[in-house]
């Protein structure tokens, strides 16, 4: 069984998160040693956990910037309360200092910088690829415990390079600095935001998710459910979905790039050509969206929706006599648009 874990590395809650999925896996071996035919333990000699990445910072400046310095910035202090509104932030740094010594983390605790970590997400996607997901295990540890434990700053190249060297990658850092991982990792962040990932950590299963550090008993029921059902779509296809989805939560931009591959390899796909033509429109990208939907309409005058979309994209550009038989034409066809 494959888990994914999405997270960013300077997230308190993954790191924590970490040590609750290992201990689910464990409480899952037990149970099936005590009980004959209990699936718990086809789980956990199964269990292959994978990080995939996740910004809860994306502003995060390189070089790293002093975490007491940012927490002084205005606004600072409302954002940190949105993570738990009943609590002053120096009150919940506290609790979560409490749960992670819980879980045998530390034995202090505590970041000290702000960082960019977009490097630390290439190094694990690398290692990943290198090395297999106990790599990848064993450099994310090395990350998250020198940004919490050590207090180092994990935008730093030398301090990433120890962390990759002591979790067995060497030579890892290296290749971050090379620009290894940036187009694969920039895909993924799309891929996880289509999919509705939007808590560090969430445990994705097959087509299951689990949002949250939650207990370890609650993660080895979730684990124990097994994956769900999940559909395999071809390649193209789920790119199209992804996109669409992207494309709704308001993000053209980030929609046509996971769309592009689509189009150069189906440079005649309606469907793909008119979502990258919305996503031409929604990124205000008036004249790509007029070309394209343009020379849809030529190719089947009868599609209204193509008539109402360039009727609306010529209206945009403040071209409303141009726009008007678009318009008035796709009403006459469906009624709705009128």
């Amino acid at each position: 069984m494959r888990i994914e874990i999405w997270a960013d590395v300077v997230c308190a809650w993954a790191y924590i998160g970490k040590r609750r999925v290992e201990r689910a896996l464990a409480l899952l071996a037990e149970g099936a040693a005590g009980e004959a035919g209990d699936v718990g333990g086809d789980i956990a000699a199964s269990a292959e956990v994978v990080w995939r990445p996740y910004r809860i910072d994306p502003a995060a400046p390189a070089p790293s910037e002093r975490l007491a310095e940012a927490l002084q910035a205005p606004g600072a202090e409302e954002s940190l309360r949105a993570c738990a509104p009943h609590l002053t932030p120096d009150e919940n740094r506290d609790r979560v200092a409490r749960i992670a010594a819980a879980e045998g983390l530390g034995p202090r605790w505590g970041a000290a910088w702000r960082p960019d970590t977009g490097p630390a997400h290439r190094l694990l996607l690398l290692a990943l690829e290198h090395g297999g997901w106990r790599l990848q295990n064993a450099v994310a540890e090395q990350v998250m415990h020198a940004h919490f434990v050590e207090a180092a700053d994990v935008g730093d190249p030398e301090v990433l390079a120890a962390a990759a060297d002591r979790g067995g990658f060497h030579g890892g850092a290296r290749r971050v600095e090379e620009g290894g991982g940036e187009a694969a990792v920039r895909e993924l962040l799309l891929r996880g935001k289509a999919r509705g990932i939007r808590t560090s950590p969430t445990i994705v299963v097959g087509g299951r998710a689990l949002a949250g550090a939650q207990s370890a008993e609650e993660i080895a029921a979730f684990l124990r459910q097994g994956p769900g059902e999940e559909r395999s779509l071809p390649e193209e296809v789920e790119r199209y979905r992804l996109a669409d989805s992207l494309l709704a939560a308001r993000d053209p931009l980030g929609a046509l790039e996971l769309l592009a591959p689509v189009l150069a390899a189906h440079p005649d796909d309606r469907g793909a050509r008119f979502l990258a033509a919305r996503a031409y429109y929604a990124s205000a990208q008036l004249g790509r969206a007029e070309k394209e939907l343009q020379s849809m309409a030529d190719e089947d005058p009868t599609d209204a929706y193509v008539r109402l979309m360039l009727g609306r994209t010529l209206q945009r550009q403040g071209r409303d006599t141009e726009a008007e038989p678009y318009m008035r034409l796709a009403g006459v066809m469906e009624p709705e648009y009128a």
